[in-house]
């Protein structure tokens, strides 16, 4: 099993803080803020250890916050803080100074943004802006829109990811899920950016806008294929990744997909039929085009999870696409190997697997997870 995010955000961090603080301010008790961060540090997530070490900085720097501030930036600034450390993790060692921001700086607007643009290009600030953009929604979105030409990719990547309404680990922007217009004209700044960690940004914050008005989605993806070159092309792929998954028509014809109408799945086969945690499930099919036609098929499988309640939720996965001349034959298969990951975890009983053709629902067999 792997081992669990959190133990790679390990107590070291909060020393590495501390050493780098106290090297810049000299009155830091480094002692007590470590005694206050290992109370209770154990038996929290990743997330919570961050806010955890956030809310103890705030606790014994100085009270007043732009020196505080000035401080962790300094400390930054020193290189005492490393950009790596053991583990995958690289970079969130900053986490706690971001949400240190977000949490206690609000009362500060101008000297909270300009902290966060110089650390977002050591740790992505896309957590700690938000709260900005919710108190100071038109000053937060003006500033965006010059970071947007912003010569460092990594900020110009903070204008879209931070401004994301379904951001993973972070509160929704209820206010942009309501009306996305202001974070589709940051988009539109952004679009043919010649960066790829900001066009897969652009690519992540449209198709959270899609999840809410898949509408807007299918209308600005078709608006941006016109004249597309090959970066925006797969921006407008990539965001309309979850509409296709969904099966949204207009979604899978503006990629050149027709309907599943006319695909038959024949001879499904699931082995085994019941296994282990630790073993490979093989399926495998064959895909019929009926038609008259040649047709483009996007296939995706699903397979229904069982949850520690015993009902079971549906996870949809990208398989392969296929081209099928009139009559076609194509046989498919996916070997999956049934381990416990740190974002899913695995529960005895009956797993349903369907096929997704076109978005249209084959259903194939299940195996039995003892």
């Amino acid at each position: 099993m792997p081992e669990p995010l959190k133990n790679q955000f390990g107590f070291s961090v909060a020393e590495r803080i501390a050493s780098a603080v106290t090297a810049v301010h000299p009155d830091f008790d480094r002692r007590a803020f470590l005694e206050d961060v290992r109370h209770g540090y154990d038996a929290l997530e990743l997330m919570p250890r961050a806010r955890h070490i956030a809310d103890a900085l705030r606790r014994h720097l100085p009270r007043d916050y732009p020196t505080a501030l000035r401080h962790l930036l300094a400390a930054v600034a020193g290189g005492s803080v490393p950009a790596a450390h053991e583990g995958a993790l690289t970079g969130f060692v900053y986490l706690p100074v971001t949400l240190f921001i977000g949490a206690y700086g609000l009362e500060h607007f101008s000297e909270s943004m300009d902290a966060q643009r110089t650390i977002t290009k050591l740790f992505s600030a896309e957590f700690s802006i938000r709260p900005y953009l919710e108190r100071y929604p038109e000053e937060s979105l003006a500033l965006l829109r010059r970071w947007a030409t912003d010569p460092d990719p990594r900020v110009r990547r903070l204008v879209s990811e931070g401004t994301r309404p379904r951001l993973p680990w972070a509160p929704r922007l209820k206010e942009f899920q309501r009306d996305p217009a202001p974070v589709l004209a940051l988009l539109e700044l952004l679009k043919d950016d010649p960066d790829l960690v900001v066009r897969r940004s652009v690519a992540n914050n449209l198709n959270d806008i899609g999840k809410d008005h898949p509408d807007v989605l299918v209308e600005t993806a078709r608006r941006w294929m016109r004249g597309a070159d090959q970066n925006r092309e797969w921006i407008v792929r990539h965001a309309l990744r979850s509409a296709i998954k969904r099966g949204d028509t207009d979604a899978l014809a503006l990629l050149g997909f027709g309907t599943g109408d006319a695909l038959v799945v024949r001879h499904p086969r699931i082995s085994p039929k019941r296994l282990r945690l630790g073993d490979e499930v093989i399926f495998s099919a064959e895909v019929h085009n009926t038609s008259h036609a040649a047709v483009e098929v996007a296939v995706d499988f699903r397979i229904h999870y069982v949850k520690a309640n015993g009902r079971t939720n549906p996870k949809v996965f990208k398989l392969t696409r296929l081209s099928l001349e009139p009559d076609a034959v194509s046989r498919i298969s996916k070997r999956l190997l049934i381990i416990d990951l740190s974002t899913r975890r695995h529960y005895a009983g009956r797993h349903s697997i369907d096929l997704l053709l076109n978005g249209t629902v084959f259903p194939i067999g299940a195996f039995h997870l003892e």
